[in-house]
């Protein structure tokens, strides 16, 4: 079996996430002749960004939404025409709580700082004190343990760093570079000398508001489905390719079982997992396949609880330490985050269990995490009602763990991919997990992809 068009694509994006989408739909506007396939394995697009409706809540099986301070996003929101879906956060989501051995609000102002439970009077003079702290001499990787205890302190680091790297990667500071987890955190101590000296100049050159959390009517799938299906292009759904063999003018694309149907492209981009994109490159090129197996994720399940009867929400919710020795990363209160996730006079939960403190609890089965989840909130939030709804995601391999010198790995990686002409990669596993991250850099792949076609 060839391509529907009996000639070859100009461009075979295989995986059919963000990353493939986005890139598809930046293409397909910069170059509208080019003929685009996309192959996705499972049978809808979108990849993590899976919403499901149970009872008549909402429940995110991944992310939920993206900071409107990226203008690429939401550009590409709106060139797609899906701007009436757009959903922004309610004002309560800006409200944080983190529990160590019990729950606090997050500060978000410098008096909610100074009044704060959360650090010792010695511990806060220790973070103002970075001020006076030196910059790092050299531009050698660290870990954001090592960044944080070198600037902020122990306590600050072991905290709140600890929290949000929970938040964010599911992970710890310690597993995580600060320069590919946390790059603008990074480049401020770069220019500017000091963390407090770069957020109050980049305060200054700021003309516009801080970003909001934004999301989508119908969950972030619907914006997926939204986008798949105003592209101009070839969509393969329940199609996984199986082999991908270069032959003198481009490559030959094998996708089901045994000798399935084939296809031929002119340029090959693998929007997929490092794992999944080191399964098809390891007939071609074995050392860039075992760099991409080298790139790890963390496993996360996702437990969602409806409540009936709930006193109301506030906040966007929780976030552990690991020093509180929970069973739980956090909870996200998603009915307070977001209208229409769960029915009127009804509230809606999310808790998150393992990541990289407790990568085996993940896979535990749906009882077990069921009831680790409902222990969760019982230790955290003194929650003991019974859920009338529950909704239960694993994920073996969930989000990329960015540790210390993951992006000498994969620009070696990419530097590798240059030996395979018309060969590229692009997902989240290499320079940024987030919605905003794989939008930007599905704009730089699609104009590189321009540029070297000379369109």
């Amino acid at each position: 079996m060839t391509n529907h068009s009996q000639s070859p694509l100009h461009l075979a994006i295989i995986g059919g996430g963000i990353s493939g989408l986005a890139t598809a739909f930046f293409i397909s506007r910069l170059a509208p002749d080019a003929r685009i396939a996309i192959f996705e394995k499972a049978p809808r697009f979108g990849g993590t960004m899976q919403s499901e409706h149970r009872d008549g809540f909402l429940f995110e099986a991944g992310p939920n939404g993206f900071l409107s301070s990226r203008a690429e996003t939401l550009d590409l929101v709106r060139e797609s025409g899906a701007q009436e879906l757009l959903l922004p956060s309610n004002d309560d989501a800006r409200i944080r709580y983190i529990f160590t051995d019990r729950l606090q609000r997050l500060p978000d102002t410098p008096p909610a700082f100074l009044g704060t439970g959360l650090l010792s009077p010695r511990d806060k003079l220790r973070v103002l004190g970075e001020v006076f702290v030196p910059p790092k001499k050299d531009h050698g990787d660290e870990s954001l343990r090592a960044f944080g205890y070198r600037r902020v302190g122990r306590a600050f680091t072991d905290i709140f760093l600890d929290a949000m790297s929970a938040g964010i990667f599911a992970s710890t500071p310690d597993r995580l570079s600060i320069n590919a987890a946390f790059p603008v955190v990074a480049e401020l101590e770069r220019q500017y000398g000091g963390l407090f000296k770069g957020m109050l100049k980049k305060r200054k050159k700021r003309t516009g508001p801080a970003g909001i959390l934004m999301s989508f009517r119908g969950g972030v799938s619907a914006f997926a489905e939204h986008l798949a299906g105003t592209l101009p292009v070839e969509l393969h759904a329940n199609t996984p390719v199986t082999g991908i063999a270069p032959m003198d003018a481009g490559y030959r694309i094998t996708t089901g079982a045994g000798p399935g149907p084939r296809f031929e492209a002119e340029t090959v981009l693998l929007a997929t997992p490092a794992y999944t994109s080191a399964e098809l490159l390891a007939p071609m090129d074995k050392a860039i396949a075992d760099k991409l197996r080298a790139i790890s994720y963390s496993p996360v399940a996702v437990v969602g609880f409806g409540f009936e009867n709930l006193d109301p929400l506030r906040g966007f919710g929780l976030l552990t330490t690991t020093g509180a020795r929970q069973p739980i990363l956090g909870v996200l209160w998603d009915s307070s985050i977001f209208p229409g996730r769960a029915p009127a006079a009804k509230q809606s939960l999310r808790v998150l269990i393992g990541g990289q403190r407790n990568p085996d609890l993940a896979l535990a089965d749906e009882p077990t995490l069921i009831d680790t989840a409902r222990a969760g909130l019982e230790n955290t939030m003194g929650l003991h009602d019974t859920p009338a709804t529950v909704f239960v995601k694993r994920w073996q391999r969930g989000i990329p763990n960015y540790p210390v010198g993951h992006l000498a790995n994969v620009r070696d990686i990419h530097a590798r991919i240059r030996a395979y002409p018309g060969l590229s990669l692009n997902s989240n596993a290499y320079f940024g997990i987030g919605i905003n991250d794989c939008v930007v850099n599905s704009m730089a792949c699609a104009r590189r992809w321009i540029e070297e076609r000379g369109r």
